[in-house]
């Protein structure tokens, strides 16, 4: 029993610790595989190279796949509370990097979003002590929690302003200038409110022009709101010095430098 539990320890300590000569070794031959397995994903998308080197891509691909759903298990293996990591940020990342290979299978063209596996550098600065970065970060997250509902209400506003102009338009200009449909309509105003202005519908009547300018306008006063909440909400977050220890029970980052106990499950550190 007494080894079963060194080696869970060894293992957590080589792979969720970046503090050893050995849990860097790890992460950084991780961070390696995950850079070359994204280029492979990228290079295989160019039909010419595809065509001459497909087969070897193929293996590749297969080959870094089996190799990060060994490391996902030794992960969920290492960690005291195996559901708690796997429900984390990482714990996610981690399985969305291995599931787009099997489902090729049945899905073809579905392993191009192995991309999602460039997610997985995120560890880089654990990795290489950049605990400045972790604190910025930390602080951006903090202040999008924060501003969330605000932004939500501020959506279902705007969400509200594109159905009554989008049928305001369909009203106004009708089919003869392609406003099929007050759905065809709206996604007019969602293109000129956020002033992407894509040309592909346009009004054709002088109250049409006259309603769009508005919707012009106001979409250059609506931008200014989302970020004066973000704004606000980065202003009231505040900065703290953080470590790269990580839990061995809930796999929980971010804890003070001189912390002795997980601030989440209480484990000792």
């Amino acid at each position: 029993m007494r080894d079963k539990t060194n080696l869970r320890s060894r293992l957590h300590e080589i792979i969720f610790e970046a503090d050893t000569p050995a849990g860097k070794a790890f992460d950084v031959g991780l961070i390696i595989c995950i850079l070359v397995s994204v280029a492979v994903v990228m290079i295989d998308s160019v039909r010419e190279v595809d065509e001459s080197c497909g087969g070897f891509l193929y293996g590749a691909e297969w080959f870094f796949t089996i190799v990060f759903a060994v490391e996902y298990g030794l992960r969920l293996y290492s960690i005291g509370r195996p559901l708690k990591y796997a429900t984390s940020f990482y714990g996610i990342v981690d399985l969305l990097a291995i599931l787009p290979t099997p489902l090729s299978l049945f899905f073809p063209g579905s392993q191009y979003l192995l991309v999602i596996r460039v997610l997985r550098v995120l560890r880089i600065f654990r990795v290489f002590k950049l605990g400045q970065f972790i604190v910025e970060a930390n602080i951006l997250y903090r202040a999008l929690r924060g501003s969330l509902r605000k932004i939500a209400i501020f959506l279902l506003a705007l969400f509200t302003l594109v159905i009554i102009f989008g049928s305001l338009m369909y009203l106004i200009e009708g089919e003869d200038h392609g406003f099929t449909s007050i759905p065809r309509s709206i996604y007019w105003a969602i293109v000129t409110l956020t002033t992407v202005g894509y040309g592909d519908i346009s009004p054709g009547t002088s109250l049409g022009q006259a309603v769009a300018a508005v919707v012009m306008i106001l979409g250059y006063s609506i931008i200014a709101v989302p970020t004066g909440i973000f704004t606000v909400e980065f202003v009231k977050a505040q900065k703290g010095q953080i470590s790269t220890q990580v839990c061995p029970q809930c796999s929980a980052e971010g804890h003070d430098p001189d912390a002795v106990y997980c601030k989440r499950c209480g484990t000792k550190l």
